[in-house]
């Protein structure tokens, strides 16, 4: 009976995740992201604190942090129909915004896997 109940547990945290994903938020590795932030003009946004992000960042990031009450209108300024490179301190906030601009109608979002901390 146990197992049972195990496989269903596990078959139903599989699918509720599968469902969440969004075809519009592309999760990479450090060095797609590097990549791509270094050849192109792109639209950086680094979505940590204020104070983070005086810590240090990457270079050519906006800060537009994901918590503050204006995150949406400054979102907003950017442009919707080209990618969006974001990241956090380890990847969770970014998921955070990510989803938040998929709602505003960003049609691509790129986040940074593991955030700056794997940057460094």
């Amino acid at each position: 009976m146990k197992k049972i109940i195990l496989i269903f547990l596990f078959a139903f945290v599989t699918f509720s995740c599968q469902s969440q994903k969004d075809s519009k938020i592309k999760v990479v590795q450090k060095s797609e992201f590097q990549t791509v932030i270094t050849k192109e003009n792109v639209q950086l946004i680094d979505v940590r604190t204020p104070q983070e992000y005086a810590d240090g960042f990457i270079k050519g990031a906006k800060n537009i942090d994901v918590n503050d009450a204006n995150f949406e209108t400054e979102i907003q300024k950017l442009d919707k129909t080209q990618p969006v490179y974001i990241y956090c301190r380890s990847g969770a906030r970014s998921q955070t915004a990510a989803k938040k601009m998929v709602e505003l109608g960003f049609t691509q979002i790129v986040d940074l896997q593991g955030g700056y901390m794997n940057w460094n």
